[in-house]
């Protein structure tokens, strides 16, 4: 691992191509391959900009999905190669890549101080050797690719079930599998069974006789917890995990996973004092498994890293992660989308972003999979719903499908956020005898819902000029809360020396650290959820009160680390502790009356 940080996949479209941006520079991303329209459109987009063949793959071909996702990574296989190939071919004589991937190195890389060792040295056959000995040492970041396991539709043909391996997560998988990559899936979105069944069937997630795999497995997890509990399902199939990447519950981009008021620090503090308990518990199960199938059994134990993501944004927060908690790296993931350099956002919501405050960005219910979804109030796509709501029109078309999963008032699953579905559902509501009140809350919540499929690939599309005549324009976009406090447009060597502490892109933004801003998210959180329930049943009452003892905890929690690490202090000044203090106040006052 070159850098100490990577870039996690962001929406659908925002970081589809990142590596062929960052890869050249030994940084790692992820790409999301839900969506293999994308992909497609994508594959046919760098295909032509780099003179490579195409030849389109149709959705309707036997297994489309799969092999649109495969040719499309072994695309940004091969071009992320020659780029690789053609750095390596430069000479350090004059500012350019070769240089800028020395030059984005952290410090503590053995590599950049052999780099500034070789550009002090006089020229001879000494630096000439050095010079061969840094080149070798260049390695492409990760291309590795993202599916949300809850992301994993039926599909039929005339009406008829295609079948448990052509749903929707289990063709993007054999994609993945098919590919030239030797890098890694990140499940997230919780447990699959269906989807681990069927990787158990995948050669390339099985370990070779030395040990190592040809493609590796990333669990997105948000506590201890839900981590041990997959990766056990894995271990048992003969799987095994080669990284947990932890995710904040509530401080982070997209679809959030609040954690009963568990946060982040504990957590991580649970992941540290447990890790090696951990790592035997699983590598004993997965070699038991591996005995049972008559497989040979490694002699090399596997690898198995642990890393964090989610608001983090200044140097201190990513060395103090990485330092006190033990762990192999942090993801930066938000403040990436002001850096064109890395991802692909186009120029008017870039614009909107740099422009944006913290009311801008809020938990919602937009998302048609009915988890909490980071939103962003001033999207065109957020403009259009409530315009297609004043025209009494709610609701959009569904033309991609790939969140249909509602079964209410037709055989085949449909999308939440479809006009169709939300014309069907409002109809049935105003035929009910609800009171006018609670009719109008509930309308709301229908049609808070969002075309998440379409929004979130349409800013590639304008910022590539591709979007095909009569497409909806509109943009989604579903950033972490942290973004409020980054206002520029930043080059990739500006934000990369920002998380290693050589610049800082923040100077004079009072912005709460990650775990302030967290606290705060999680007791907002909380508050509405009480305050949005019209009957607190014993269930939820038991839920609330949990929530509660957790968050409580979590305060004696930071409290008593911020007494016992010096490490601590360098992210929690007088002003955090303020900040702290009032949150702690609001609980106290505003959430605990009423859960009396």
């Amino acid at each position: 691992m070159q850098h100490t940080f990577h870039i996690p996949v962001l929406g659908l479209g925002y970081s589809i191509d990142t590596p062929l941006k960052v890869a050249r520079y030994g940084i790692s991303s992820v790409v999301s391959i839900v969506d293999d329209e994308l992909t497609e459109r994508m594959r046919k987009y760098h295909a032509a900009l780099n003179h490579e063949p195409y030849h389109p793959i149709s959705k309707t071909d036997h297994d489309g999905r799969a092999l649109r996702i495969t040719a499309y990574l072994n695309l940004l296989q091969k071009l992320v190669s020659g780029q690789i190939t053609a750095l390596k071919a430069l000479s350090f004589d004059e500012p350019n890549d070769l240089c800028k991937y020395f030059d984005l190195l952290p410090s503590s890389s053995g590599l950049r101080s052999k780099y500034n060792i070789m550009l002090q040295m006089p020229e001879g056959i000494g630096k000439d050797r050095l010079i061969k000995e840094l080149k070798e040492g260049i390695k492409a970041g990760d291309i590795n690719v993202n599916i949300m396991s809850k992301v994993d539709k039926a599909n039929y043909q005339n009406g008829i079930y295609t079948g448990d391996k052509n749903t929707d997560a289990l063709a993007a998988i054999r994609g993945f599998a098919a590919s030239n990559l030797n890098t890694s899936v990140v499940i997230s979105a919780g447990l699959n069974p269906r989807l681990f069944s069927y990787m158990e069937e995948l050669e390339c997630f099985l370990p070779s006789a030395d040990g190592h795999f040809l493609k590796k497995i990333i669990l997105k997890v948000s506590d201890y917890r839900s981590a041990i509990i997959q990766a056990k399902v894995l271990a048992k199939k003969g799987l095994w995990v080669s990284e947990f990447r932890i995710e904040s519950g509530l401080n982070c981009g997209g679809h959030a996973f609040a954690t009963e008021g568990l946060l982040l620090g504990p957590i991580l503090q649970e992941f540290k004092d447990n890790r090696k308990t951990l790592y035997q518990e699983l590598l004993d199960l997965y070699q038991q498994t591996l005995e049972i199938k008559n497989m040979p059994v490694p002699s090399l134990n596997p690898v198995q890293l642990i890393t964090v993501q989610g608001g983090i944004g200044t140097s201190e927060e990513h060395e103090f992660l990485i330092n006190y908690y033990q762990l192999d790296a942090t993801g930066w993931g938000s403040p990436f989308l002001l850096v064109p350099e890395a991802t692909s956002v186009d120029v008017n919501t870039l614009s909107d972003l740099k422009q944006a405050d913290e009311n801008d960005f809020y938990l919602s219910n937009a998302s048609p999979l009915g988890i909490p979804f980071n939103n962003f109030r001033k999207s065109t796509s957020e403009r259009q719903r409530l315009e297609r709501i004043e025209r009494g029109r709610p609701g959009s078309p569904c033309t991609k499908k790939y969140l249909c999963s509602n079964t209410e008032f037709t055989d085949e699953p449909i999308c939440t956020a479809s006009r169709e579905y939300q014309h069907l559902k409002i109809r049935q509501l105003k035929s009910s005898a609800i009171p006018q009140e609670q009719l109008t809350r509930e309308i709301s919540k229908i049609t808070e819902k969002l075309c998440l499929c379409v929004g979130l690939c349409n800013s590639a599309y304008l910022k590539y000029n591709i979007l095909k005549p009569r497409e909806n324009q509109a943009v989604s976009i579903c950033p972490g809360p942290n973004l409020a406090y980054f206002s520029g447009e930043y080059s990739l060597k500006e934000m990369v020396g920002h998380i290693y502490g050589r610049e800082n892109v923040l100077g004079g933004v009072n912005r709460p650290n990650l775990f302030v801003k967290e606290f705060g998210l999680y007791v907002d959180y909380l508050r509405k959820e009480i305050e949005g329930t019209l009957e607190i049943s014993a269930k939820k009452a038991k839920y609330f009160s949990k929530f509660y003892d957790q968050l409580t905890a979590g305060v004696k929690y930071y409290k008593d680390l911020i007494i016992q690490s010096d490490l601590a202090k360098q992210i929690w000044d007088h002003d955090q502790l303020h900040r702290f203090e009032m949150i702690s106040n609001k609980l106290v006052s505003s959430v605990r009356p009423a859960l009396i």
